[in-house]
């Protein structure tokens, strides 16, 4: 029996290995949630490079020094919609946390496949990773919606990588430039004749999805100016570089932009730090869905996304939680085999950047695609009947799931609009509108 036993572990072990060893980004688990499935579209995907000219230097500020000048670099990986037949293909030399380790991840996307004809341009996604990442690391949410007809462009943001993570002030600065320069840029090549977006990007309608300092931009970017405290740390900016993002400032208002017609921030860093308080947070104009973990340890949920969420009165806003995950709710892909391996540069094993210790990966991604899906189509398409998705009773646990034998729901049914029964478990949404 205990031979038996031993070989049964064995090989549910080995089989979990296989499992991550396919490094995918686009896993489909039976129980996902109806939205989480790919859409109609095969899926394009390019990598650009763009230059912002003439950006402070942050690294190489100095007191009582002029602000140094360079032309910032940000590599940003593009996913579209294609008329291709093919679905199915590899990003190469991705880096892990460590910075050091490159792996192979596959997903749908066909590289530098051919953009969809369209007498119409698809709605414009920005992703903002976390501190340090990459713009690989949301990439399961960036295939899907491209499938569904957006363009989504991923930020590398530069000083901020898993292999050049340098001085924490150039991201706390840099974040909400990087993402309204991409916005521009992205502009600019969907009417560029010579761009292989050109005709295909409507950037009037644009989301945002941030990840942790990625979401921090994005709170900056909705419109949730800095205390002048924030402005001030000795750990923070240097020399009063974040000062262009501080609330009531002529510099920050100059910078809101209302292309971003909807943003999704998950596990937005910086509250528990005194970075915004309820006058900054009143500031924010754009409606937001935020994604947390009920015990996340790194931006704090009470006092940090949950407070966020609470104090941004003047907009309509979400906030879906997953109860007991921690920081690394719903935005990471699934943790790539070779992350599970430890290295000597970490005092942890990779894994733990992309895992959480109660939740499956594969099932976050999969509902929180379910959710991005519902909440973009509903702000940036138009798409009514997507409300519906998000018209639901608060806490998933209280839900009913009863159905006559044809499948027309019984007067008592209230589960979670698309999850099957017994899925919706652990989670909350609430909603706040805005206030009169």
């Amino acid at each position: 029996m205990r031979k038996i036993l031993i070989t049964a572990i064995m090989g549910f072990i080995m089989g979990g290995t296989a499992l991550a060893a396919d490094n995918r980004v686009d896993g489909l688990r039976p129980d996902a949630p109806e939205l989480a499935k790919p859409g109609d579209y095969t899926v394009g995907v390019q990598t650009i490079q763009l230059i912002n000219k003439d950006q402070v230097d942050i690294l190489k500020v100095e007191a009582d020094k002029p602000l140094p000048k360079y032309d910032r670099p940000l590599t940003v990986e593009v996913w579209y919609p294609s008329d291709g037949a093919k679905r199915g293909g590899e990003y190469n030399n991705v880096y892990l946390r460590d910075g050091k380790t490159q792996v192979t991840l596959y997903g749908q996307a066909v590289r530098d496949a051919a953009p969809a004809t369209t007498a119409m341009a698809y709605p414009l996604i920005i992703i903002s990773h976390g501190y340090p990442g990459n713009r690989f690391l949301l990439s399961h949410l960036a295939e899907n919606l491209a499938s569904k007809g957006y363009v989504v462009a991923s930020i590398d943001h530069t000083d901020s990588m898993y292999h050049d993570k340098a001085a924490f002030g150039s991201t706390l600065v840099n974040r909400p430039l990087d993402q309204k320069f991409v916005l521009e840029e992205m502009d600019r090549l969907g009417k560029d004749t010579s761009s292989f977006l050109n005709g295909l990007v409507n950037a009037d309608d644009t989301g945002l999805i941030g990840y942790s300092m990625g979401a921090y931009g994005s709170v900056i970017t909705a419109g949730g100016g800095v205390t002048k405290a924030a402005t001030e740390l000795t750990w923070g900016a240097p020399n009063g570089t974040l000062k262009p993002m501080m609330a009531g400032s002529t510099e920050h208002e100059a910078m809101l932009d209302d292309r971003f017609k909807a943003i999704v921030s998950i596990a937005p860093w910086g509250m528990t730090y005194g970075f915004w308080d309820a006058e900054g947070l009143a500031g924010v104009r754009v409606p937001m869905f935020f994604i947390a973990g009920s015990v996340d340890d790194v931006s704090g949920y009470e006092k940090g996304t949950k407070a966020i969420f609470e104090n941004a009165v003047n907009t309509d806003r979400y906030l879906l939680t997953f109860e007991n995950a921690n920081h690394n709710a719903a935005a990471p892909i699934p943790a790539p085999a070779e992350s599970w391996n430890p290295v000597d540069n970490l005092d942890f094993v990779p894994f733990d950047h992309y895992a959480d210790a109660v939740w499956d990966t594969l099932r976050m991604n999969n509902i929180t695609q379910h959710f991005v899906t519902a909440y973009f189509d509903s702000h940036l398409k138009g798409d009514d009947a997507k409300q519906s998705y998000l018209d639901i009773i608060e806490t998933a646990n209280d839900g009913v799931f009863a159905l006559e034998k044809d499948g027309t729901p019984k007067p008592e049914h209230n589960y979670w609009k698309g999850f099957q029964n017994r899925t919706a478990k652990g989670l909350t949404l609430e909603h706040k509108q805005k206030a009169d």
